[in-house]
Parts: C-alpha cells; structure tokens; sequence
C-alpha cells in the first residue's frame, strides 16, 4: 500500500506526463501509474525517433525528446511514477479511491484517466516459428536505433510504423529490406513515396508479396530468415542480423470498462469540466470523446488542466478552479496571485 496522493494518473504519455507537472504547479500530490516499462506512451513505445510538427513552441520536436523534455518539466514536483503496473481495478474504502494493480494498491482521492487508447500490445507474427525468437533476434518495438547500427534489418509490416523505421535506420543499418504481404500499404502517401525512392537508388530492398516461413540460426543466433512469395509458394533467404515485425497494435480498456463512466465504442465520454460520469474520476487525451474533439498532443495538454484544476477543487473545495497565470505564481518563485 503506498502514500495516498491527491491525483493518481492512469497513464504515462504526453497526456499523464503533462498533468502530473500541472498538478504539481496546482500544490496537489500525484502519481502516475502505467502498464509499459517506460514513460512516453506512444511516444516511445511506437515511433522515438519520428518528428511532431504541431506541438506548440517546437518547430519539430523528436518524439522522444518531447518526453524527456515533459519529464523533466513535471520533475520540477518530484512526480512520482510507477511503471510496468498493469491496473486489474478501482475499489473505494474509507472516503477514497484505491487503484488496484496486479502488484501494488495505490490510495489517491481523485483518478484522472490519460491512458491513450487502453492498454496496447504490437501484433505478433502469427508464424510459429518466430514465438522463440522475441527479444533474442526478434524485436517488435525499437527503444535504441542505435542497437542496429551496422547490422542487417529485415523489417515486416505495411504501415506507418513499418516504413518509418525503414527510413530512419537506413543510414544506420548495413543494410535494411521492407516485407510485406502485398502491394497496398496502408502508410503515408509520402513516406511511402520515399522509400521508394530509397529502393530505386539502390539503398533499400522492397518484396512485396512476401511472408515469414522460417527462421534461420547458428549457435543460437539468429542469421537470417526465409520468406515465401504468397502468390507462386516460392522460398528465398535473407540474411539478417535482426527482424522488426511493425504490425501495429492490439488495444483494450481493460477493467476501466467496469468502472461505471459514460463509454462509447472503447472512449471515456466527458463534459466540458472532463468528468467522466462518476465523481472523482477525470479524464484526458485520447482516451476521451466529445462534441468536436480532436486527436491532438496539444488537445491533451489543454484537457490535462481542466482536469486537474476540476479534480483539485473537487478534493478541497476551499481552493479555486483557476490558479491564473504561472508567471504570477510563488509556486515559481514569483509574485503570488
């Protein structure tokens, strides 16, 4: 059982990271509880090294920079998060919320959910032969670019992800060969456009039409892998130092699904005030679904302030909704409002 906190924040993307700064700069206590293995959501787990362009005050950001850098902000509060908790429930007792996850119990008096699209997991291949081979040669996500430096990358996959790393390991890699089952990618018209013109010069391999058969090793290493032409049964092999499967992802809401809040096909339906239909429990990002709502980082910037101003006053109704201007605050060294 851990400290009760004021703000328990179900989710460590851009969304959690930010509202536990804003909580932070409000004087209310908060922690942030997510299932992946590091903050970032998204951000990290699915594409690190790709620009965002419309992030207020960043001309282009690095994905993974914009978390370190929210980190940092919301380290300014000495914000606590606990990661790799994956949530099994929501119970109250004596006056206050305790989530529950499959290792810990953490009291708080208000939940503010920021948790994405739920909890996700990349697609596996669904070929036997690569179950063994996951973390050992075979890697569905990719935290360091720099781990493929040099080496030979078979990536598999048709889609945003699948191409993007195919363009941003190929200066790294020694040499970089995109498979996929057909011809008809479901990627961005111009990165697609741009691989292309990468495999036209001679500096990527594209198969289209192509699927994993099997996995090829020595001395318990990965060495390459045969692919199968889906269309004539034919076999090739290609040598390979590691195979990146980019199959996108299978996401779910899990247990929040019980939890008595307005849902509508997997979203968390809200108000203007962000309340999610059972008091004390807010929620922010893409999770949420409303009149207008829009998909955006700095969408769940904005949501992330209305919740935790709503969820502070909700706590101590003595405090105002609107903490005004940071530049006036003493929370900042600055002349208090």
């Amino acid at each position: 059982m851990h400290e009760i906190k004021d703000i328990t924040i179900i989710g460590g993307g851009p969304t959690g990271i930010f509202a536990s700064f804003y909580a932070g700069m409000r004087g209310a206590t908060a922690q942030i509880v997510d299932t992946l293995p590091q903050l970032g959501g998204q951000l990290t787990a699915l594409y690190p090294e790709k620009y965002i362009f419309d992030v207020a005050g960043f001309p282009k950001v690095l994905a993974k920079d914009l978390v370190h850098d929210l980190a940092e902000q919301a380290g300014q509060f000495k914000f606590e998060s606990f990661l790799g908790q994956h949530v099994v429930d929501l119970v109250e007792e004596d006056g206050h919320f305790v989530l529950v996850t499959e290792a810990d119990r953490f009291p708080t008096r208000s939940v503010l959910i920021a948790a994405g699209i739920g909890a996700f997991s990349p697609r596996r291949l669904p070929q036997q032969c690569a179950d063994a081979w996951y973390g050992k040669g075979i890697f569905d996500n990719v935290a360091d670019p720099e781990k493929f430096r040099g080496q030979k990358i078979v990536i598999i996959g048709g889609g945003d992800s699948a191409f993007d790393w195919c363009h941003q390991l190929r200066d790294r890699a020694a040499a970089v060969t995109l498979v996929h089952r057909s011809d008809k990618y479901r990627a961005h018209g111009a990165t697609v456009a741009e691989v292309q013109a990468a495999v036209d010069a001679g500096k990527t391999v594209l198969l289209p039409f192509h699927e994993l058969h099997d996995v090829l090793e020595v001395d318990g290493r990965l060495t390459g892998i045969v692919l199968r032409d889906v269309k004539t049964k034919e076999t090739k092999t290609i040598e390979a130092d590691a195979v990146l499967p980019m199959l996108g992802f299978i996401s779910d809401i899990g247990p929040l699904a019980n939890w008595g809040l307005n849902l509508e096909k997997n979203e968390i339906v809200v108000n203007s005030l962000m309340e999610t239909g059972r008091p004390g429990i807010y929620a922010a990002g893409d999770i949420t679904s409303y009149p207008g709502k829009l998909k955006l980082i700095a969408t769940g910037f904005a949501e992330a302030c209305t919740a935790v101003n709503q969820a502070f006053h909700w706590i101590y109704p003595e405090k105002k909704v609107n903490p005004g201007h940071s530049s006036n605050l003493a929370v900042f060294g600055q002349k208090d409002d």
